[in-house]
């Protein structure tokens, strides 16, 4: 039989040791902002669902913010529990050994407390080029 083979993994990561990664990665952030995250409920999952990708239109996600920005609430407003949904399976495709896999999980999970905190993708990108 000729065709596509998936290619296993030198090393294929537990859910043990990605709830492991996601922890580490909330414990380097700083305490002001770790101290904010209130009841943001931090879930890993195996991949995004149709209605997911549907939700922010995209084709695939290494991560989920599901919520209201603290940016958006009143100040009588009772918070609204957010979640930030981890998807497992394309970000251990995407990064093939501990130490980058460690790396895309830290990313993924800053990059969605970002938005908890009222930054969106266009500014993220800013960010990220070194724009002001």
């Amino acid at each position: 039989m000729t065709g596509y083979r998936f290619r296993m993994l030198p090393w294929d990561p537990t859910d043990d040791d990605i709830e492991g990664m996601v922890i580490d990665a909330l414990e380097r952030l700083p305490a002001p902002f770790r101290d904010q995250l209130g009841s943001v409920a931090i879930v890993i999952e195996d991949q995004a669902t149709a209605a997911q990708l549907a939700l922010v239109d995209a084709h695939g996600l290494y991560g989920l913010y599901q919520g209201i920005p603290r940016t958006r609430l009143s100040a009588d407003a009772a918070p609204a529990p957010s979640k930030i949904t981890i998807f497992r399976a394309p970000l251990v495709r995407a990064n093939r050994t501990p130490e980058r896999l460690a790396a895309a999980i830290a990313d993924t999970v800053y990059h969605e407390i970002a938005h908890h905190f009222g930054i969106s993708d266009e500014r993220l990108h800013e960010l990220e080029r070194g724009e002001p």
